[in-house]
């Protein structure tokens, strides 16, 4: 059997991390530190090692240990909860992954953008004015940059600007755009990273596009089922090939186009019905739709809606953006919510 990889973290959200998870565990042997490892992951895994991956430097001991008496092959994590937990025990284990300092620094804002700045990267704010929203989906093998897919994302209001929907398309014309690449390798060589997966956020401006955030893991909202279902690349895969050390196949092997859409409440309050008919799955295009909330939860609305109030998300599959944004439509009306406002609630 392949020598495993540790995973840092199941994650908190079946609906949006099993997938990730099902295709690291497809390539390797995955053994998970998590305190309490949910229920629908432990088909995925070839073991457990019972730890806090937000503990720390308590954890780092505890799985420095457990790597002493068991062979492991690489450090892994989805989560930018535990990005700087992975990149420290990764660096005592002296395997493969992000430097501490470049976690570090991924996760604190500020510290980012002065780092960028420093390196001439073009930076800018996520929470500033209303401009378009991307993400380049990048791939680096030994100082080898390659943008794997573009992310278009479409925000909802302020101040909490959520997504509300991604899309990727494999000749999405960004890729060959000069002025994101040099943004997207400035970056990458700002951050020292010579090997790894990173999700590296920017606006689109009128005066070219500007660097908001990166993080040294795979993105999340299922961007990497988009990415496979639109260009055949595995970013999870990759992930952990990196991660031990072995070479990925990053090679394109779809032409299409991919897209989820996030349904949000209309309304503040308790959720009294959540119904999703079946004809969905029949939709042309149709490549899932799951409910992603429960009656009786509260949820809120509007401006201030974060993620975990989302009713549900839909993904579908096309030749184009536009066909993709046409499933989406139709998809959307096999779902009907109820929901009483705050103060019937009350």
């Amino acid at each position: 059997m392949p020598q495993p990889v540790l995973l840092l973290g199941a994650g908190h959200r079946c609906a949006y991390d099993e997938f990730v998870l099902t295709r690291i565990a497809a390539a390797r042997p995955v053994l998970l530190v998590d305190a309490a490892p949910p229920a629908w992951a432990q088909p995925c895994l070839a073991g457990h090692l019972a730890a806090d991956p937000g503990k720390g430097g308590a954890t780092a001991s505890a799985v420095v240990r457990f790597a002493a008496r068991h062979r492991v092959r690489g450090v892994l994590t989805f989560s930018g909860e535990y990005a700087v937990a992975a990149a420290r025990i990764a660096g005592q284990l002296g395997l493969p992954g992000p430097s501490l300092a470049t976690a570090e620094a991924c996760t604190d804002p500020p510290a980012l953008r002065a780092l960028l700045a420093a390196c001439t990267v073009p930076t800018g704010d996520p929470g500033g004015p209303a401009a378009p929203r991307v993400s380049a989906e990048t791939v680096v093998l030994d100082g080898e940059i390659r943008i794997a897919a573009i992310t278009r994302t479409t925000l909802g209001p302020a101040p909490a600007r959520q997504p509300l929907r991604h899309t990727v398309h494999a000749h999405d014309g960004l890729l060959h755009n000069r002025f994101l690449r040099l943004a997207v390798d400035r970056t990458v060589h700002a951050l020292g990273v010579d090997r790894g997966v990173l999700h590296i956020g920017l606006t689109l401006t009128d005066r070219g596009p500007r660097v908001t955030d990166a993080a040294p893991h795979l993105p999340g909202d299922l961007i990497p089922l988009l990415v496979k279902r639109a260009t055949g690349v595995d970013l999870a895969q990759a992930a952990a090939a990196l991660a031990t050390g072995e070479v990925p196949d990053t090679t394109p092997t779809r032409q299409r186009a991919a897209a989820i859409q996030f349904a949000y409440p209309a309304a503040t309050g308790r959720l009294d019905r959540l119904d999703l008919s079946s004809d969905a799955a029949h939709e042309p295009g149709a490549e899932r739709m799951l409910l992603t909330q429960h009656t009786g939860n509260h949820v809120t609305a509007g401006p201030q809606a974060t993620a975990a109030d989302r009713l549900a998300h839909w993904v579908a599959v096309g030749e184009t953006p536009d066909a993709c944004d046409d499933a989406l439509r139709r998809m959307a009306h096999h779902l009907s919510a109820e929901i009483a406002p705050l103060a019937d609630a009350a």
